[in-house]
């Protein structure tokens, strides 16, 4: 029996990387799995991983009538929620001179606002004794080059896990973070990492991480199996740091 047999979860963010792997991750453990994304084409790949009967939603997770939206259908197919990740995010990584304006609002607009208000758009369908758990980030902790506004858009996220643990602790709501460290993942290209660098980037990274190495996508999908389901169930208001030790260094 998977763990998460009878239930729905919907996934923002998830047509490839990390929320790809939660989404593949949940499916295989039984859940009806709802995802969200950009691009028609990627999220069609990722339902063909996923697995039949994914429900894929096109839409940017900056906008609240996106997130409105996606919660109506799921209402009307599914009757309610169980399990709400907030993945989609986004990082520009600039020192804080050369940030634009509309480089800090684009951040803040999907990384902070768009989670505020998917969660406020999917709480009237969330079933009591469901789970919420968004996406943070080693660098909300660590002070990283040239994230300054990543971080600062990423710490809202642990101010509102915090603050949503006890709104909804009447409901049996629970709410977590999951915090990634550095991800093998296809962000690194859009980073601007040429492939030619990879191998470079990678070690240099593992020097800086106490189990070093990057992490694995399916090893973050893991754990936030684990804050989604029964096997959490005293667990609210934490951030789980996934990041192979390197907050601590």
């Amino acid at each position: 029996m998977g763990m998460l047999n009878g239930k729905t979860a919907l996934i923002t963010g998830a047509s490839s990387g990390i929320g790809l792997a939660i989404a593949e991750a949940f499916a295989s453990e039984g859940a009806q799995v709802v995802i969200s994304g950009r691009g028609r084409h990627a999220l069609d790949a990722a339902v063909a991983r996923i697995g039949a009967g994914t429900l894929a939603f096109e839409g940017d997770a900056a906008d609240p009538g996106h997130h409105r939206r996606v919660a109506g259908e799921i209402s009307a197919r599914f009757g309610g929620l169980d399990i709400y990740v907030a993945n989609a995010g986004r990082n520009t990584i600039r020192n804080s001179a050369a940030v634009s304006e509309d480089e800090y609002d684009a951040q803040f607009a999907l990384n902070a606002r768009g989670v505020f208000f998917g969660v406020q758009a999917v709480a009237p369908i969330l079933r009591d004794g469901g789970a919420i758990l968004l996406t943070g980030s080693l660098a909300s902790d660590k002070v990283l080059e040239g994230h300054a506004i990543y971080a600062g858009s990423k710490a809202a996220i642990g101010a509102f896990a915090r603050s949503w643990a006890l709104e909804f602790k009447a409901r049996g709501i629970r709410v977590n973070v999951l915090s990634p460290g550095p991800t093998d993942t296809a962000i690194l290209d859009k980073l601007g990492i040429p492939p030619e660098q990879r191998g470079a980037f990678a070690a240099a990274m593992a020097d800086a991480i106490p189990l070093g190495r990057l992490g694995r996508p399916d090893e973050l999908a893991q754990a936030a199996l684990f804050l989604a389901s029964d096997a959490s169930s005293f667990v609210t208001g934490v951030n789980l740091r996934v990041d192979g030790g390197m907050a601590l260094l």
